[in-house]
């Protein structure tokens, strides 16, 4: 197998550009599903104090038995925690079992009480400068957001996690990021959110849009894998999910292939600019019911 791709943060920092998600995924079923993600070859899990499987997710981690420091682990801040981001961080430390994270990030802006996301982010910069996180960023932001952010801080975000997929490409939230030195992650890669989201009543699939599924078939490969070689090929870091052991074989086996420009510009050609995950600009982080135990 052809290795797997690496990304360098803006301090340095050596991240996988492919990782395992945990969105949703049960907590029953997280740690095995770890499990698998880390025998079938990954080395980097997103999860977040929100999501209710920091435990799970360290279980799994410790129960693979690999060296801390060859896999890369990602939690994030929830909007709740804003105001006291130092607890919020121990609290998910504690959770995960491991005495540092490899990236740590605001969950969301929260625009309309954009002061508790800066008074948060110096927290976060504070953790960073003790080591307990090795690189620290944010999600669901856009260049006004970031610019805001810069005006008031003194570290530039690493990384910038996003809903990002062929129908909602992000094309200036990612030439913001590249322009200033920090790496666009998608979240929904393989457009779930476009696909179960509310927003969508189009009934579209990227699995089956013929640009994919031609290139597909050309490569021999599935319609997942394409869209996942997508990202990688345009520069994106990626996080697919999945607990189907099938699945987090078929989303890894994405090495040993390369998208030709033509097939790359066709994909890119899809790109609608309609998101099918929440706006961060309107999102009510209020309207989830925030079940985090910092005790």
């Amino acid at each position: 197998m052809t290795s797997q791709p690496t990304i360098t943060l803006n301090n340095g920092i050596e991240m996988p550009a492919l990782g395992f998600g945990v969105f949703r995924s049960k907590p029953e079923e997280t740690q095995e599903a770890v499990e698998t993600a880390l025998r079938t070859g990954y080395r980097l899990l997103d999860t977040a104090a929100i999501y209710g499987n920091e435990r799970e997710v360290g279980a799994g981690l410790a129960a693979a038995g690999l060296p801390r420091d060859h896999v890369f682990v990602t939690t994030k801040l929830w909007i709740s925690d804003y105001e006291d981001a130092q607890t919020g961080f121990d609290a998910s430390l504690r959770r995960l079992g491991t005495d540092y994270v490899d990236l740590y990030l605001l969950h969301w802006p929260g625009p309309d009480e954009f002061d508790r996301a800066i008074k948060a982010w110096k927290t976060l910069e504070g953790i960073l400068e003790s080591g307990r996180a090795r690189a620290i960023g944010v999600c669901n932001f856009n260049g006004e957001l970031l610019d805001r952010l810069g005006e008031q801080s003194e570290l530039t975000p690493a990384l910038n996690q996003v809903e990002l997929h062929p129908y909602f490409a992000q094309p200036e939230v990612r030439q913001y990021d590249s322009q200033h030195g920090i790496v666009t992650q998608a979240w929904s890669p393989l457009g779930g959110a476009d696909r179960y989201g509310e927003k969508n009543s189009t009934g579209r699939d990227i699995f089956t849009d013929p640009a994919v599924t031609a290139a597909a078939e050309a490569h021999g490969k599935t319609a997942a894998q394409v869209v996942l070689r997508w990202h990688l090929q345009v520069g994106n870091a990626a996080i697919p999910k999945s607990v189907t052991t099938s699945r987090i074989a078929e989303n890894f086996n994405v090495f040993d292939f390369e998208l030709t420009p033509a097939e790359v510009e066709a994909i890119n050609a899809l790109d609608t600019g309609a998101r099918g995950g929440a706006d961060p600009a309107t999102f009510d982080t209020t309207t989830v019911t925030s079940t985090i135990d910092n005790s």
